[in-house]
């Protein structure tokens, strides 16, 4: 429900963007609400953290932080931001299926071992920055575009 409304919001901000050049305060602290607490639910979900998520702002051990723009947005990259973000939308769909499998290996060494394998870990944070840096880029939080990169 969070995700639907985060997607209504940024079109209704890819509008306000586009004519008045500037992100509605209100809809831009929600986003940032739902991104904060979509990095510790999927943290969560995919075995990067134990502690079980709180809904709100609580302390947790994952965190997001975005960056307020200055000035006027860039109203010709918010244009066509679906287009741009085309190609990690595309490789990313291999990445998280990797992600994916990684974790249902990790989930059995986790249970035989005891421990999460430091490279699948690695790989696992690296997949959800690279992630949660489309998202971010795709809900209009921010203007720079998201590096092809798990670092």
């Amino acid at each position: 429900m969070l995700g639907a409304a985060a997607v209504f919001l940024a079109i209704v901000s890819w509008f306000t963007i586009l004519l008045a050049g500037q992100h509605i305060s209100g809809i831009r602290q929600f986003t940032a609400f739902y991104l904060r607490w979509r990095v510790r639910a999927l943290a969560y979900l995919m075995l990067l953290e134990d502690p079980y998520p709180p809904f709100g702002d609580a302390a947790y051990p994952t965190a997001l932080d975005i960056a307020e723009p200055m000035g006027l947005r860039d109203r010709l990259s918010v244009g066509f931001r679906f287009f741009l973000a085309l190609p990690h939308l595309i490789v990313l769909a291999f990445v998280l299926l990797a992600w994916g499998v990684t974790t249902i290996i990790a989930w059995f060494s986790i249970l035989l071992t005891g421990s999460y394998p430091e490279g699948l870990y690695d790989f696992g944070v690296g997949a959800l920055r690279w992630r949660i840096r489309v998202e971010a880029y795709l809900l209009l939080m921010v203007d720079e575009y998201p590096p092809f990169s798990l670092t």
